[in-house]
């Protein structure tokens, strides 16, 4: 049984109070029985009350690692929520420095914050709102020769770049190391929205089962150069947020096999089927990728 939300505050008088009707707040955790702190239970009690989460769930998300690619326009919204859903380590890989022409999206950032290295200035930021969490910074550029080793110490990856060149090293690195890729891209009023563990096998698809290759660099515009609503970003990186916390609880339906699409001008969310191409060159049954040789 789990508490009735309109109940939960009359209980938060003591954790003895709150405990009996939440039955699984004691989870066995590395040998040991964990005890959620009277702050954790305040902190967390809109999850706890989910019966998809509960404290069971909420456990499971303060033992998660999950490794965030990118805290620009999708990474910011998406490492907020997550610090704030209590998921226990977050990676932030990014070598860049924040700019003012990032504000107008790139929420985890300010003003006092322009010449910092993003990943600092992420980590700083979600330390106020989650000082609980462990945040492991990676000022580095993910690039063939570090990928492996960046994600060998994560339970999920979660892809908030603005580049067809990493999104495919990450969905090639992933797929290799058995890891799932929950992947978003934003431009202009459109986003879009997948989940890849082909690793699962069938039916699942991995990245190159819906984009084969790389575009030519000129033919799809940057952020910088075609332009984002910064509400538009938010919005996305924000849902990648929750696939990510599905994703980790094994709950609901998965984006894998299906892409969201979003179009903020019609005010439409509309989803196209994503099957898993048995002629793909690194998830097929022959495949010619078979390691990530062929990345620069």
């Amino acid at each position: 049984p789990h508490a009735d939300i309109n109940d939960l505050p009359s209980r938060f008088s003591s954790v003895k109070s709150v405990r009996p009707p939440i039955s699984d707040l004691r989870h066995p955790t590395a040998g040991r029985v964990f005890d959620f702190t009277e702050d954790q239970i305040r902190r967390y009690a809109r999850h706890i009350v989910l019966k998809d989460v509960g404290g069971t769930g909420q456990q499971k998300l303060l033992g998660s690692k999950v490794l965030v690619v990118g805290a620009g326009g999708l990474g910011s919204p998406l490492l907020i929520y997550l610090a704030a859903a209590g998921i226990g380590t977050l990676g932030v890989v990014d070598a860049d420095t924040v700019d003012l022409s990032n504000l107008q999206r790139q929420i985890v950032h300010g003003s006092g914050d322009i010449g910092r290295f993003k990943a600092q200035s992420a980590r700083d930021h979600l330390a106020k709102i989650n000082p609980e969490i462990q945040v492991n910074l990676h000022i580095e550029r993910l690039q063939a020769s570090n990928v492996t080793a960046l994600i060998s110490g994560y339970d999920l990856i979660a892809d908030g770049t603005d580049n067809f060149e990493t999104r495919f090293l990450l969905n090639d690195a992933c797929y290799l190391a058995g890891k799932t890729l929950v992947s978003a891209a934003v431009l202009r009023f459109d986003g879009q929205i997948a989940t890849y563990k082909a690793h699962l096998g069938a039916p699942n698809p991995c990245y190159r089962c819906l984009y084969h290759a790389p575009p030519p660099a000129d033919l799809v515009p940057s952020c910088a150069q075609g332009g984002v609503l910064g509400a538009m970003a938010g919005a996305v990186g924000s849902y990648q947020a929750v696939e990510v916390i599905k994703e980790l609880l094994g709950i609901g339906r998965s984006m894998s096999g299906r892409l969201l699409i979003v179009d903020a001008l019609s005010a439409t969310f509309r989803t196209v089927k994503v099957p898993r191409d048995p002629g793909c060159a690194l998830c097929g049954p022959r495949p010619t990728i078979k390691d990530l040789s062929h990345h620069g």
